[in-house]
């Protein structure tokens, strides 16, 4: 659906006439008619006003049609005017106000900090107006979709009969999730990323984090949709882009939309289970994966040779709790508030284009671990002294083993002229690798993990933050890798692939269930590696 090219379409439009002033654009309709034999269906009109003698304006709105047999014509939502004789933008007041209200209605997270919680986040206008400077009407179209689909989800939910939110979800979001699912694939999103700022990123991917999941709940009690609409790969939204001498990645995604690797059934989302489980996944449902690889690369020139070199700066990830509860106290999922799943295992890579020969060699920059072991002997020695009548020695020998252990093994492997770096977590009570164990008596007590993974976001040596996220920095990481280029390469501006695939496992912290599962989600994209000397 390239609604923007046709709203850029509009001030030239043939069909206005002074007989003519609104125009309609079809969002989705139902296949069935109502009793008074009107079709349901969403609609958004476009209508030219010329009140001002100088300038001719558009205003937008959101209308549903056949729904109500009092009120055939319902109006949703109404834009800001837009002025036509605006220097190439005249749509900009409406890109601006679809993103202040999406990020209006973003969800907060469980552990919102105070100044997040407290202080509004809002968009400026020349960011905007540079997005639609930079790219064409087809390429912004996806990141209107985008916008205006979230949009449309509040206005459905809140301000509509609940038929209008179900032709919603089935007749205009499901066919076109396959569309934005694609739109990590365009330059457009991180152009727009880049532009607005990381808080309105923030907040724009939780709002569309929290439909989506809404969706897949949706989804899964319609009874056959399962089997009748699959799920798009890699639903959410991410990036990669190169600034400053880094590399970074970033990645977005509502945990159930992630490929479901293990579980202790068979059973998808939370039909027909008992109702305080069915309570557990619906409240599981609602959380979402936030991550941020980051890479410090250098380039250095010799006589003969191109060296690139890359290292981890940081690697974040959080799994964040979609609600729209300000405190911890007002929550009515306060059960449940320690119930969150965990990263479990990070891989990520990086290196040339395949197929690329300009690569002569690549070094890893750290070895494979074995483990060291403090090994403590003592000896006591008992005896008796003296004039007895039976002297009697006796002798004891005591010894202890201690090893230092972590919850995670960080590798470095190679794939190709292609750098892997992979951090697996562990069990460290006894060393279960725990995305790929089956949560059972070996590594639970009663339908539960021990205290040490079970209290994973309390204890004083937790291996998870507070919130439930994780940070590595680059000195827990390994060192740097090399690779060794044709010095023929320099001045030009490569092409390299960065990728990230992350595991997510949930097992029960305070709850008492026999319910667990792995999801994983894999990430592809391509960063600038530029080959250009200072000198």
């Amino acid at each position: 659906m390239d609604i923007w090219s046709w709203i850029c379409d509009l001030p030239s439009s043939c069909e206005w006439s002074n007989s003519n002033s609104q125009l309609s654009f079809e969002l989705a309709s139902s296949n069935t008619t109502t009793k008074e034999n009107s079709t349901q269906s969403i609609q958004l009109k476009a209508e030219r006003s010329s009140e001002l003698k100088t300038e001719v304006c558009i205003t937008f709105s959101i209308c549903v049609q056949g729904f109500d047999p009092n009120e055939p014509y319902k109006t949703l939502w109404l834009s800001n005017p837009c002025f036509v004789s605006s220097d190439n933008k005249p749509f900009l007041p409406l890109v601006v106000q679809l993103v202040q209200e999406t990020i209006n209605r973003a969800p907060l997270t469980y552990h919102d900090h105070t100044h997040h919680g407290t202080q509004p986040v809002k968009v400026k206008l020349d960011p905007i107006s540079r997005i639609l400077e930079t790219y064409s009407p087809e390429s912004f179209s996806s990141i209107f979709n985008l916008l205006l689909f979230t949009r449309l989800f509040w206005l459905c939910a809140c301000d509509a009969p609940t038929e209008v939110g179900s032709l919603f979800f089935h007749s205009l979001l499901s066919p076109n999730l396959e569309i934005l699912s694609r739109i990590s694939q365009v330059a457009v999103l991180k152009g727009f990323m880049s532009v607005v700022g990381v808080d309105v990123e923030m907040c724009i991917s939780r709002a569309f984090g929290y439909m989506l999941a809404k969706w897949l709940i949706t989804r899964e009690i319609r009874v056959g949709l399962s089997s009748l609409l699959p799920l798009p790969s890699n639903v959410g939204l991410f990036y990669a882009s190169e600034v400053g001498s880094i590399w970074f990645l970033k990645g977005y995604a509502p945990i159930w939309a992630m490929k479901r690797m293990r579980s202790s059934d068979g059973k998808e989302g939370f039909l027909f289970v008992g109702a305080k489980e069915s309570a557990l996944r619906y409240s599981l449902a609602h959380q979402q994966l936030e991550a941020h690889i980051q890479l410090e690369y250098s380039v250095k020139f010799f006589e003969g040779h191109i060296q690139v070199s890359a290292r981890v700066d940081n690697i974040r990830v959080h799994v964040v709790k979609l609600g729209f509860s300000k405190n911890e106290d007002n929550n009515n999922d306060t059960e449940f508030c320690e119930e969150l799943y965990f990263p479990s295992r990070i891989e990520f890579w990086v290196g040339p284009e395949i197929g690329s020969n300009y690569v002569t060699s690549l070094s890893l920059g750290k070895s494979t671990v074995n483990s060291e072991r403090e090994i403590e002997m003592q000896k006591l020695v008992k005896g008796s002294l003296g004039k007895m009548k039976n002297p009697k020695v006796k002798t004891m020998s005591r010894s202890s083993t201690k090893m230092k252990m972590k919850n995670w093994r960080c590798d470095q492997d190679v794939e190709g002229n292609t750098a892997i770096f992979d951090a697996v977590f562990y069990d460290n009570t006894n060393g279960i690798e725990v995305y790929s164990t089956k949560l059972n008596g070996g590594a639970c007590t009663n339908n539960k993990p021990n205290d040490d993974l079970g209290k994973r976001y309390s204890r004083v040596n937790r291996p998870f933050m507070k919130s439930g996220g994780l940070v590595f920095t680059g000195n827990e990481y390994g060192e740097e890798v090399k690779w060794r280029l044709n010095k023929e390469m320099e001045g030009s501006v490569l092409k390299w692939r960065i990728g990230s695939k992350i595991w997510l496992t949930y097992w029960p912290s305070h709850v008492q269930s026999s319910y667990y599962e792995t999801r994983c989600i894999e990430w592809t994209h391509q960063v600038d590696l530029p080959l250009i000397s200072s000198s």
